[in-house]
């Protein structure tokens, strides 16, 4: 997974635009890809943390879920409905954070 940040990519999309213009005239410098380079190796480190902490959030939804159901399990009668209300908020969160990870591990 790659995060550009928006300077990361107008400096890679103006650097391939210039490489671009050099191959046509089959004089492509080497700084050039280097740089690009350079560019997307700091993109994928920073996708990698980021993905990272997308699974740590994962998992800890994951847990609260576990609690919020053994909650309910173990509330009085009195106290069910709150705690199914608390589960029910656990499912969306952890959804969210389940389509989260997926939408960064497909792109």
């Amino acid at each position: 997974m790659f995060s550009y940040t928006r300077a990361e990519s107008r400096e890679r999309g103006r650097l391939f635009r210039k490489g671009f213009r050099q191959a046509l005239a089959d004089n492509v410098d080497p700084a050039l890809e280097r740089r690009i380079q350079a560019i997307d190796q700091s993109a994928a480190e920073r996708g990698q943390r980021e993905l990272n902490a997308l699974h740590t959030v994962r998992e800890a939804d994951r847990n609260t879920v576990a609690q919020a159901k053994a909650k309910v399990r173990t509330a009085s009668r009195e106290d069910k409905a709150a705690a199914r209300q608390a589960l029910r908020d656990a499912e969306q969160q952890l959804k969210r954070s389940e389509r989260a990870v997926n939408r960064a591990e497909n792109s």
